[in-house]
């Protein structure tokens, strides 16, 4: 085995896929800890290598590569996807194939623990006015969103019948600061993303959950009251920047305005709006 790959019980081994995205470079500098080894892949440039980092330029849809980068993998963070809405032939590859590979992959290895990051565009199409929670129905705000409703279920199946310990983080807006009227109830803060997924390595030994990626705003209508177990505490609110939202915010359509995915939803909506939110 590889020095490198040689497995330290002192230090824990965390596997992130995407770890070149918007992300991944923000998880990549806030999980870093001095008891902590974290093995980044990308096909895209990784930089240099921080102290405890390993770097691996690849394309993780080859099961037996990814098979093999997995050794001495204690966590997997699986957050590569194609992040756009866009046509189904780009997203089955990266979001539907690579989901999987990284689910066998990781149970081929033995891997414990696999934190999936989701996407609130699972749920997309409920109204934005009307809380949800994790049993939510799925209602995808399109391809992108579809395909995390999959990476969800396959998931699933993997804790079910393979006792992979499963975490889904339906991550919401995930940006500096809220920069739209909808972001003032959907905002992540990058501060808060970091403190979620932390939790996600750290919780207990858990089966299955789902849980919101969200801040503390003021506005939200997600409900995590179900993961307080979790430890998850936010500090940030949208609120504090709600007089720059509504001086300076970008200008959004109805559908994007009204519903939990946003701009998602109102790419290729030629539906009825007040239809499709009465079918929640």
């Amino acid at each position: 085995m590889p020095e490198a790959q040689k497995k330290d019980w002192s230090m824990k081994r965390i596997l992130i896929t995407g770890a070149a995205g918007r992300l991944g470079r923000v998880l990549r500098k806030g999980l870093a800890q001095p008891d902590r080894i974290l093995r980044l892949l990308d096909v895209a440039d990784l930089g240099d290598a921080a102290p405890n980092e390993e770097l691996r330029i690849m394309d993780a849809t080859r099961i037996e590569a990814l098979h093999r980068e997995m050794d001495g993998v204690d966590v997997v963070l699986h957050l590569a996807a194609y992040p756009e809405e866009a046509g189904w032939e780009r997203h089955f590859p990266l979001n539907y194939e690579l989901t999987y590979a990284a689910l066998e992959a990781a149970r081929r290895a033995g891997v414990k623990r696999f934190v999936f990051a989701s996407s609130v565009q699972a749920v997309g199409f409920h109204p934005l006015n009307e809380t949800i929670d994790h049993k939510a129905r799925p209602r995808p705000s399109g391809f992108y969103g579809t395909s995390k409703v999959a990476g969800e279920a396959l998931a699933s199946v993997y804790a079910d019948k393979h006792g992979l310990s499963v975490a889904c983080v339906r991550v919401a807006s995930f940006e500096e600061r809220p920069t739209d009227v909808r972001m003032l109830s959907t905002w992540l803060s990058h501060e808060d993303g970091i403190h979620l997924f932390d939790r996600c390595i750290e919780a207990p030994r858990h089966h299955y959950f789902v849980v919101y990626g969200i801040s503390a705003n003021t506005q939200s209508r997600m409900d995590n009251s179900h993961a307080e177990w979790l430890g998850y505490s936010p500090k940030d609110n949208a609120e504090t920047y709600r007089d720059e939202v509504l001086r300076h915010g970008d200008k959004i359509g109805e559908v994007a305005a009204r519903t939990q995915g946003g701009g998602a939803c109102e790419i290729r909506f030629d539906g009825h709006i007040e239809q499709a939110l009465r079918a929640s």
